[in-house]
């Protein structure tokens, strides 16, 4: 009798979501492998290769898991990108006007690749590869975690049954508030969330989300390589 009740209230395999594995392990790797190039600064670039690879790898392997929720959708992408550029001002213009401590969890190691790296080749490679992490590997893992997975287990903890954009404000304001301490700029990080979040529950689209933040970081990386705000980096 115990297991016939147990079993009678866990939903069958077939209508179960997606794991939380998929979600929360490239966020990991990400999180630990920043962790690990910011500690060892004389091999940053190899590091940085090889996490990317590893990332890149994660997304690959969870990506069935979730592709249903990443979906083309040539209608989100005018107001993607004009919120992916409204980010990036919001980024440049609070760091710089604004007065506040920056953390050090998650600081930057703004590493400037024209003094450290002085062979061509190997700095047009790393270039190359950073700016297919900022602009394509971050938004992914970064939207897939906080605003596809966190956003929703926080409000319901039988995440999938809840559509991409269906949210409580507490959790909104509880992914808000920790994306921003995420990040060394944690008021800009925070009025980014905030800004992808809303974009989020206007379009219901996690495509959207990636677009933006895919605009946000891209823009600003081209920013810090023409201005070299490594900073940023």
């Amino acid at each position: 009798m115990i297991d016939s009740e147990t079993h009678s209230h866990r939903p069958p395999k077939s209508t179960m979501g997606p794991p939380i594995t998929a979600y929360v392990v490239p966020m990991i790797l990400f999180m630990l492998l920043t962790w690990v190039e910011g500690r060892f600064p004389a091999v940053y670039i190899w590091i940085y290769f090889a996490k990317t690879a590893i990332i890149t790898a994660s997304l690959a392997f969870f990506y069935p898991k979730w592709k249903q929720e990443i979906r083309f959708d040539a209608r989100v992408l005018p107001l993607a990108i004009v919120i992916g550029l409204a980010v990036f001002a919001e980024w440049i213009l609070v760091d710089t006007w604004v007065k506040y401590p920056h953390i050090t969890l998650g600081a930057r190691t703004a590493l400037n690749p024209f003094l450290a790296i002085p062979q061509s080749s190997l700095r047009m490679a790393f270039i190359a590869v950073r700016l297919f992490g900022i602009a394509v590997m971050v938004p992914i893992v970064e939207e897939l975690f906080w605003r596809s997975f966190l956003l929703r287990y926080l409000t319901d903890q039988d995440f999938w049954k809840l559509p991409v954009g269906s949210f409580s404000w507490s959790a909104f304001a509880i992914v808000a508030v920790s994306f921003g301490f995420s990040h060394p700029e944690w008021l800009a990080a925070v009025l980014c969330a905030i800004a992808y979040g809303l974009l989020l529950k206007r379009t219901r689209s996690l495509f959207a989300c990636i677009v933006a933040h895919g605009v946000t970081n891209l823009v600003l990386a081209l920013y810090v390589l023409e201005y070299h705000a490594w900073r940023f980096w």
